[in-house]
């Protein structure tokens, strides 16, 4: 039976539990019994603690993690914690999180825990239907805002014109992070975010709505290009300034070294590829230069281990030019990068 230490009945860490029996002690020639008080545990005293036992559990950020577990239990925002660091928890608190700590410990995802996450600065909904977003993904956010900022339209000339006429496409969509974001900073552009899950099309849509963004976001379900494929826009060639996708790349010999949190949680048909990581990179990198005005720019996450095979695709293809890998913020090789002649 799976037990967690510092989480038994009427406790939390292990270093002390709430509302221990008193003690006798000899006072002259009588004796009196003295009950020490309940515990009170802190914000101050329950990150310390959850911190610990998260890192010891080789969780990924556990500060952070820790930090999102009290405040999601207390309804506050992060910052809020800090502010009222020495509040003492009450009994359902300590409770409800002394439940949430044991299913992250059991490997189950903070973020889905908790409903949600942060990317770009922007909150998202989550639950097993999509992938978490990760830092790892704002490199492909990073890369077109900086191209957009760099190269805008002659008759934009204020921020709010941002994007203005600018049309992108995102593949394999998710939760919508990617296409959120950019909208989100262009406040100009038009997105048509696709994904073959209806599931993860629904949580999409509320990440979507959620942010005022369903005026210039459209959402199709379909595999891979056929949504776009078949819009009566962006289907034309030269249509799209950005093609941007997250798809599924890790190969079969990478899947069982993922952790736990990762394969047993999250949705398989959106982590797993066949060929090698390749089964929904290569048809991207293959069909989905056409549609792309000259200039505009490919943008596919991939698995570092395939990125030469993905660099060698993208130079031998007739209609890109400029191809490179940009790295992660872990320093990883991570985004295909590639111009329409």
């Amino acid at each position: 039976m799976f037990r967690v230490i510092g989480l038994e009945e009427n406790s939390l860490p292990s270093v002390a539990r709430f509302g221990e029996p008193g003690h006798r002690r000899k006072i002259g020639y009588t004796y009196s019994v003295t009950t020490a008080r309940p515990q009170t545990w802190t914000t101050r005293d329950l990150l310390a603690w959850m911190s610990k036992a998260f890192e010891s559990a080789n969780l990924d950020s556990p500060r952070r993690m820790s930090e999102m577990l009290l405040a999601h239990v207390l309804g506050y925002d992060r910052l809020r914690l800090y502010m009222e660091i020495d509040r003492p928890a009450s009994p359902l608190e300590r409770d409800t999180l002394r439940d949430l700590v044991r299913r992250a410990l059991a490997n189950e995802p903070i973020q889905y825990l908790v409903g949600e996450e942060v990317f770009f600065t922007m909150h998202f909904k989550v639950d097993p239907r999509v992938l978490i977003p990760r830092p790892s993904t704002l490199t492909i956010v990073e890369k077109v805002l900086q191209h957009a900022h760099n190269n805008p339209a002659d008759y934009a000339l204020r921020e709010s014109d941002a994007g203005t006429g600018i049309m992108i496409a995102d593949i394999c969509t998710g939760s919508g992070c990617i296409a959120a974001a950019l909208a989100k900073n262009l406040p100009g552009a038009r997105v048509i975010a696709t994904d073959i899950s209806e599931g993860a099309l629904e949580i999409a849509k509320i990440n979507i709505c959620a942010h005022k963004l369903e005026d210039r976001v459209e959402l199709i379900a379909g595999n891979l290009l056929d949504p776009i494929n078949n819009h009566p826009i962006a289907g034309n060639n030269a249509s799209l300034n950005y093609l941007c996708s997250n798809p599924p790349y890790i190969p079969d010999h990478e899947w069982d070294a993922i952790e736990p949190n990762v394969k047993d949680h999250e949705p398989i048909l959106a982590l797993r590829a066949k060929d090698e990581g390749m089964e929904f990179v290569a048809p991207l990198i293959a069909d989905g230069p056409r549609l792309l005005v000259q200039g505009g720019m490919l943008l596919i996450e991939i698995a570092s281990c395939t990125a030469e095979q993905c660099l060698e695709l993208a130079k031998a293809h007739e209609l890109l030019e400029c191809p490179r890998i940009a790295k992660d913020s872990d320093g990883l090789d991570r985004v295909l990068i590639a111009y329409r002649k």
